[in-house]
């Protein structure tokens, strides 16, 4: 029988470094599910924050101090970012979703533009509700 020759392939992405060189749209990809996974849990903090309000003005003091403080600051400002970043690649899923934007160099362009988006919209959003 002949002998077959091993194609010599990347086993996966996470193998970054000698077997895989990390892309835009493979890291805008994993992002995109990290920042989903974010959301839930700013979501669970914000839920904590209203369940405590209506238990007891005590309770309501610990974890509104946790809130308010500027570990929840850099939280829910993490969280807006998060939002802004998951709400832009949806809009970029949605244009693939047409056929359009598929090409590796504009794929490429989608995902620094999602991210640099998110970003610029996060500092407006921040600035808008500083001056509310």
């Amino acid at each position: 029988m002949a002998e077959t020759k091993r194609v010599e392939r990347p086993l996966s992405p996470f193998m970054i470094g000698p077997y895989y060189r990390p892309q835009m749209t493979s890291m805008s990809s994993i992002l995109t599910r990290i920042t989903g996974n974010a959301l839930i849990a700013g979501f669970f903090l914000g839920a904590w924050w209203l369940i405590a309000a209506v238990s007891s003005p005590g309770y309501f003091a610990v974890v509104d101090w946790i809130v308010t403080s500027w570990i929840g600051w850099l939280f829910f400002t993490a969280m807006l970012w998060s939002i802004w970043y998951h709400y832009l690649t949806g809009l970029r899923h949605l244009l693939w979703d047409t056929g359009k934007g598929l090409e590796i160099e504009t794929a490429e362009k989608l995902g620094w533009g999602a991210l640099i988006g998110a970003t610029g919209l996060t500092l407006v959003s921040l600035i808008i509700l500083w001056i509310i």
